[in-house]
């Protein structure tokens, strides 16, 4: 199976949504209107990337990043990743492994000194992403806002 991973494009629009459905199944789909709105204004947010990865042509997972520039460590910026997805049908094999690599790889080439997610508590995602180099070295806290 050829994996390959590579920012994501307008045309990959309704892939992610299908990926995103996978990662929220209770959220209500969002309507294409709003989405169109919304990916037009990503691209805008200076640093922001969301990387997709296909396996024999097929969108199978996705990452959502972005470089925030940063006034310690040096001035060396943080990327923070959300929304990571694999499909189902595609976990276990090296897709998941694959796209957090080319993560890496953007918080590297961004002068990054950190890559930073937040992950469910799921003992088979948190091995996961021990296996991809990532330590669990702090304690997340969220307030959804209603």
């Amino acid at each position: 199976m050829k994996i390959t991973v590579r920012s994501a494009a307008e045309a990959d629009l309704p892939e992610l949504l299908t990926l995103y459905s996978e990662l929220n199944p209770d959220d209500a789909p969002l309507p294409e209107s709003s989405a169109d709105d919304i990916w037009a204004a990503m691209p805008r947010q200076q640093g922001r990337t969301v990387l997709v990865a296909h396996a024999d042509g097929t969108m199978a997972g996705t990452a959502d990043c972005i470089v925030m520039p940063n006034l310690t460590r040096g001035g060396r910026a943080i990327l923070f990743v959300e929304n990571v997805v694999v499909s189902d049908s595609f976990q276990r094999r090296g897709i998941g492994r694959q796209l957090m690599e080319a993560v890496v790889q953007l918080g590297e080439s961004a002068g990054c000194y950190k890559v930073q997610l937040l992950s469910a508590d799921d003992a088979y995602v948190h091995t996961f992403y021990e296996a991809c180099g990532f330590k669990a070295l702090a304690q997340g806290f969220r307030r959804y806002i209603p």
